[in-house]
């Protein structure tokens, strides 16, 4: 990276941990990953304290920002759903001493992050292949990802720019498609009313799928955590097996739903903490089947590629995104 670059200072941050790193936007590859550094929330009074340690420590001067936050952006402020920060975009660019500081939720860097992956960053799921657009080329993505929580995002490239969708996806009601799913959602519906997504398809959600197959096989699983269910699943336990299954077959389900909802013909991308875990699950379960399973659509379907990434840092790589598509907007570059 030119040291005489105008560099941007790109974050990622969650309720436990905040990653910075450096990006030129005059280069093709803006995110420097050797720059990356990651840092306990908790050992910092604020995100602008955070930002200055890593400037710091780095000898690195920056004169903007792309802060994307797990939490809802509203206006000038952002909340991290997991940590007490309240960040002010204002405040924190004066503290800093930035020119311009961009706050964005970390759903739209994700959905960002796919203007600069490559056949290397991604996975492949299913038959259908996938190759980065051509300069220009328009293009519909859609973007999810099960961790605490289930993100679900967008993306749309028209005429050079790129257009991230901010969504709530993940709170859409669930759909269960057999009996035995029909059966979990009476028993999730009976604790929680109503039944989204995202209370089957993230980390806890992995947890609730297996303690109602318990109940269902008549047994009762205890405490567990997300991992103790998957640990529970490699060493061949049968109910944990199918928990994972059935985690993997619903994900798939809402994920077809997800690229019918939001026209994402060009694909569909698979992030978030949980996938790399069950990559291989993944590539060998009924994610696929369930899908493409869409009645009318269902050839349709079958042609849309699903790509798990794999890339390490895929929200800095989408706030280095979001950097370079501000850049050229504000210099009437439009490709």
């Amino acid at each position: 990276m030119s040291p005489s670059a105008e560099l941007v200072l790109v974050a990622d941050i969650g309720g436990t941990n905040a990653r910075f790193a450096l990006a030129d936007c005059s280069t093709s590859s803006p995110l420097d990953q050797t720059s990356i550094d990651e840092y306990p929330v908790a050992q910092f009074a604020s995100l602008a304290d955070a930002a200055a340690h890593y400037l710091q420590q780095r000898g690195a001067n920056a004169g903007s920002g792309v802060f994307a936050v797990a939490g809802r952006v509203d206006g000038d402020e952002a909340r991290i759903t997991n940590h007490p920060w309240v960040i002010s975009r204002s405040r924190t660019a004066e503290q800093l001493g930035f020119e311009q500081l961009y706050l964005i939720n970390d759903f739209v860097a994700q959905a960002m992050s796919i203007a600069l992956l490559g056949v290397d960053d991604v996975v492949q799921v299913g038959g259908a292949g996938w190759q980065p657009a051509a300069a220009g080329e328009p293009r519909n993505y859609c973007v999810l990802g099960p961790g605490t929580g289930l993100g679900v995002g967008g993306l749309v490239v028209r005429d050079g720019r790129n257009y991230p969708l901010a969504t709530e996806g993940g709170h859409a009601g669930f759909a269960p498609n057999s009996p035995e799913q029909i059966r979990i959602l009476e028993i999730l519906s009976a604790q929680f009313g109503r039944v989204s997504n995202e209370r089957l398809v993230c980390g806890p959600g992995l947890v609730n799928i297996h303690r109602a197959i318990c109940e269902i096989a008549g047994t009762d699983p205890g405490l567990l955590q997300p991992a103790d269910v998957s640990a529970r699943a490699a060493e061949g336990d049968v109910l944990a097996s199918r928990a994972v299954e059935v985690f993997l077959e619903i994900f798939g389900a809402v994920a077809g739903d997800a690229v019918l909802v939001q026209g994402a013909w060009d694909g569909v991308f698979l992030t978030g903490g949980l996938v790399p875990r069950l990559l291989q699950q993944l590539q060998h379960s009924g994610f696929r089947q369930r899908f493409e399973s869409k009645g009318r659509f269902a050839a349709t379907m079958s042609q849309i590629p699903s790509m798990a990434i794999t890339h390490p840092c895929p929200g800095l790589l989408g706030a280095a995104a979001y950097a370079v598509d501000m850049q050229r907007a504000n210099s009437g570059v439009t490709a």
